[in-house]
């Protein structure tokens, strides 16, 4: 069988990919042990992440290569600003976050970087590699929330519920949808183009792991 595009761009982000399974955050909310304080700070930073996550899905739509990218991205733009901002705003509000904080939270400078490389890369780089960028924030949540789904539930019910919301097979289908499409749009790509999206995936796989670590540390500008 011949090796799938998506299979060479997690063969090459291995170490990055198993530094987040065995980060500090990621093994809280696996044991239920996180600090509650460290939890609230990720849930008001990816609020924010969100909300740039969402200009790119409209940007993807706007540079989509045919009508079924484009309506799959319009219809991810949809139901990340109409649907699961509201269950983040929901979800946050069990921890304690109110809409108030949401709003008025300033973004740490990894969440700042990752907003802003992925921006650029949608104004600016190929389709091809927006659409590498993308996967490893699908991709990679979902295969945490599957890791993290076969060993015992913790016992603070709010983390089982995140375990559960991305280790479900609706967030697994979305993983595969953005691993197809990268796969699609990189056959008989010269290795030159192969590489920009190999390089697009890297930067997005660094800046995942570089989000556990700020939300772990409560992240904060020097002044």
């Amino acid at each position: 069988m011949r090796q799938r595009f998506t299979d060479r761009l997690r063969a090459r982000v291995d170490g990055i990919w198993e530094a987040q399974h065995q980060h500090p955050f990621v093994r809280g909310i696996a044991d239920g042990t996180l600090d509650l304080d460290r939890f609230r700070f990720w849930v008001r930073q990816d609020y924010l992440f969100l909300i740039d996550y969402s200009r790119v899905f409209a940007l993807g739509a706007a540079r989509a290569p045919d009508l079924a990218t484009m309506t799959t991205f319009a219809e991810l733009l949809l139901a990340t600003v109409k649907t699961e901002m509201e269950l983040h705003r929901a979800y946050a509000a069990e921890f304690g976050v109110g809409l108030d904080e949401l709003e008025s939270e300033t973004k740490a400078p990894t969440t700042q970087g990752y907003t802003d490389f992925l921006l650029r890369v949608a104004l600016h780089g190929e389709f091809r590699e927006l659409a590498a960028a993308l996967l490893p924030c699908m991709w990679g949540f979902s295969e945490i929330g599957q890791r993290l789904a076969e060993g015992p539930r913790p016992k603070d019910p709010r983390y089982a519920k995140w375990i559960d919301m991305y280790a479900s097979p609706e967030f697994a289908r979305l993983a595969e949808w953005c691993r197809d499409l990268v796969d699609r749009l990189a056959e008989g790509m010269p290795e030159p183009t192969l590489r920009r999206m190999e390089e697009a995936f890297i930067t997005s796989s660094r800046y995942e792991l570089r989000f556990w670590e700020m939300a772990w540390t409560i992240e904060r500008w020097p002044a």
